[in-house]
């Protein structure tokens, strides 16, 4: 039976909340179907909807069970739009933060039924929902930014680390691993495989259509999930710590190139860097000896190796001068080569 319709205004699609089964006991489990062409990217619009028929199962309907789900077969969502996302003011804060603190916060159990691929922004959505059931037959989840070069902010992190093992965080996350139904449930993103009637079959053996009678069920996860909350509630913090990060990463990072560069002009640097000869020539290991030939190339040489071979001699003159002299080769203002 359908209760109520929210438009997404942005995409001509729609949230339909409906009753999945006809009888008079589950009355109080509402099916939130979301169908926003072409894969359900969370969009401020897509947001703002979801979050308004999460408002309304509250306060206009008995307590129960809600369970998400999308109407378009191939996609549960697809995450982000990330050129909307970087380009609308506050998004994260205003928005994807404020969604998943609804879920992670909400006073009845929720259950994401994922019937096709759940990807990046899309994943981290279903595991804000208390339980998930994936299809067995089609769909992967998958936490993709590593392949094009997106940083996680903590909040995207938080909740995997909160439900996940240390190892199955670390291949979701490090090794952008897709998760088809079956590895989900071995690694512990998914509580089991299924449809509709598996996610029904789910909440009738666990009794979740009363769990949250008592009016304590949101408070019970806040204080489950309290390192999480405090994550999304601290925007301006989160950013502060990566600057942090970032700093002392720089200054880390400067500090190692030096050291290596003042490896690298060590006369007697070590044979394990590989190669036979140092960057002045010099054989590993020796103060005098030096090889001068077409032996060091690094690589092959698509033409003949002559004038190549004439300017090695001549570098290696300047560079046995300068040994002798302290004057060598250098560059004048405009990056040409005098004495």
């Amino acid at each position: 039976m359908s209760l109520f319709t929210i438009p997404i205004s942005s995409t001509g699609g729609s949230i339909v909340c409906t009753n999945p089964t006809s009888s008079e006991k589950e009355k109080n489990i509402y099916l939130l179907t979301f169908t926003s062409p072409k894969d359900n990217r969370l969009t401020p619009t897509f947001i703002d909807a979801l979050i308004l028929a999460l408002d309304i199962i509250e306060h206009r309907f008995p307590k129960g069970v809600v369970i998400t789900t999308s109407g378009i077969p191939k996609f549960y969502s697809n995450g982000l739009d990330l050129e909307l996302a970087t380009t609308t003011e506050g998004f994260l804060d205003r928005w994807l933060w404020k969604l998943f603190r609804r879920f992670v916060t909400f006073p009845m159990p929720t259950i994401c039924l994922l019937n096709g691929h759940a990807f990046a922004g899309g994943l981290m959505l279903a595991m804000y929902h208390d339980y998930r059931i994936q299809n067995p037959a089609k769909g992967f989840l998958c936490i993709n930014e590593l392949e094009f070069g997106v940083t996680l902010q903590s909040p995207m992190m938080s909740i995997f680390r909160e439900k996940l093992s240390p190892s199955a965080f670390r291949d979701l996350i490090l090794e952008a691993r897709r998760f088809a139904g079956p590895q989900s449930v071995a690694v512990g993103l998914v509580d089991g495989v299924g449809g509709l009637e598996e996610t029904l079959q789910l909440i009738r053996e666990r009794g979740l259509q009363t769990k949250a009678a008592t009016g304590i069920y949101g408070t019970m996860k806040e204080e489950m999930y309290r390192h999480t909350l405090d994550i999304l509630d601290n925007h301006a913090g989160n950013l502060a710590w990566r600057e942090q990060v970032e700093e002392k990463k720089g200054t880390a990072g400067e500090a190692a190139l030096r050291a290596v560069e003042a490896f690298e002009k060590q006369r007697n640097a070590k044979l394990s860097l590989g190669g036979v000869v140092n960057n002045r020539l010099q054989v590993y290991g020796t103060a005098n000896v030096r090889v001068v030939d077409a032996s060091i190339h690094p690589f092959q040489l698509c033409g003949h190796p002559m004038a190549n071979l004439y300017a090695i001699a001549e570098r290696t003159a300047h560079l046995i001068k300068e040994d002798w002299t302290g004057q060598g080769l250098r560059l004048d203002k405009g990056g040409l080569m005098k004495l």
